[in-house]
């Protein structure tokens, strides 16, 4: 599933094992979500730190664009992986 598929409501499973429902229905790098970690809060999320989106009681993958790629890798080269 590419992550411009991904809509408001879905659950999400983010790389670091963490769920959450998406917020928004924008098709860009960074989304808006409640994530439910140590707290659950709601704020933004890069599209990529996105891993599966549940979808009929299974998880699938997530895929990404050329962009949210080249994002992430800008990331990661600040940030550190």
């Amino acid at each position: 599933m590419l992550t411009k598929e991904i809509k408001k409501g879905d659950r999400i499973q983010m790389r670091n094992g963490w769920y959450g429902t998406i917020l928004d229905n924008k098709s860009s790098t960074i989304r808006m979500a409640e994530i439910e970690g140590t707290f659950t809060e709601m704020g933004s999320v890069y599209s990529f730190d996105i891993a599966y989106v549940m979808k009929h009681g299974q998880k699938v993958p997530v895929e990404y664009s050329a962009k949210e790629l080249q994002v992430k890798t800008m990331n990661e080269r600040i940030f550190g992986s």
